[in-house]
């Protein structure tokens, strides 16, 4: 187990208002041929927010895209923000921008970190999973549960040791005997190389998996087959998926704030059908994944396509319309 807690962000109610902080790039390094890290720090030399290994940082850029980046630095590190971003091969202009555009010295506006994908207190064993650039969050957790002198493994998937993010910094790291390395190019490449992992699964063990959506569907697909128990399985998506499904329909949106009465097109996502009745929903990933445009369903049965909100929160009635639709013929929305 931690034998320490950890650290709950005091920026936590402050970012779920909305507010943000001004920093400024202060060093940006090529990690990979298709990687870059960034280092933020707050742009008046103020001390940052206090964050916990497996926290996120929504980052506004200026071709007013918002996108949101796992802090892959330890938690003790308080004068800084480290982020890595992968240059997408389809970039919808986060990653791009970042890679081409930005210099040191330039100013950002970013929400401080949020966390829903943190460590398991009670887990008496900690199982690790990256698949390429998913190493961010996993890589400060592994540091995380090393200070906590906690039980650990790390397992890293990637396509070649060149293309393996903080490569350096694992091998060099206190702890890299926990960290076992699978390359798609070598004898002992992902996935079957987890199965034995994964099969074994003691009580107390918790797995904690990122990186691509399909690397991700395996991985917690396999460990479901092979017994775990949902409660110990945790995961943190950036990007999804979205597209329309055979049986999506028309549906009708209410608006229980003023009654109006809206159609949602087969096709067309709730956001879009709010936005063309001047209905503005703050949205950011667009997928499903970053919960900024999450809502409440007051009346209706939701569809939920979103790889963010938990059982209980969809039970609770929180819905994300920028991907979740309707099951019948109509939703009302608390707006």
């Amino acid at each position: 187990m931690l034998s320490t807690p950890e650290l709950a962000s005091p920026a936590a109610g402050a970012a779920a208002r909305g507010a943000e902080i001004d920093v400024r790039i202060a060093h940006r390094e090529a990690e990979t041929a298709d990687v870059a890290v960034f280092h933020l720090v707050a742009a008046d030399g103020a001390a940052l927010p206090a964050f916990a290994a497996g926290a996120h940082v929504e980052l506004h850029l200026p071709n007013s895209l918002t996108r949101q980046y796992a802090l892959c630095n330890g938690p003790h590190d308080s004068g800084r923000y480290v982020i890595a971003v992968l240059r997408a091969p389809a970039s919808r202009g986060g990653s791009s921008w970042l890679h081409d555009e930005a210099q040191v010295g330039q100013r950002l506006r970013l929400v401080p970190p949020r966390n829903r994908f943190a460590l398991a207190h009670e887990a008496t064993h900690h199982v690790l999973v990256a698949g390429g650039i998913g190493i961010a969050p996993i890589v400060a957790m592994a540091d995380r549960l090393a200070v906590a002198d906690a039980s650990f493994e790390l397992h890293y998937c990637a396509r070649s040791p060149e293309r393996a993010a903080f490569r350096r910094r694992i091998l060099g790291a206190t702890w890299a005997p926990r960290a076992f390395w699978h390359f798609l190019d070598g004898p002992h490449a992902a996935p079957t190389a987890l199965d034995p992992v994964l099969d074994a699964h003691p009580a107390g063990t918790h797995l904690y998996v990122c990186g691509p959506e399909g690397f991700m569907a395996w991985v917690l697909g396999a460990a479901r087959a092979a017994g775990w128990d949902e409660a110990r399985l945790h995961r943190q998506y950036f990007s999804a998926t979205v597209g329309v499904a055979p049986h999506d329909a028309d549906f009708e949106l209410m608006l229980a704030g003023s009654g109006r009465r809206l159609r949602v097109a087969r096709g067309r996502s709730v956001v879009q059908a709010l936005a063309e009745a001047g209905v503005v929903v703050p949205t950011s990933c667009g997928q499903g994944v970053c919960g900024r445009c999450v809502t409440r369903v007051l009346s209706g049965e939701p569809e939920h396509r979103d790889a963010f909100l938990t059982p209980a929160e969809r039970a609770a009635g929180d819905f994300t319309p920028c991907v979740s639709r309707a099951r019948g013929a109509r939703l009302v929305l608390d707006l």
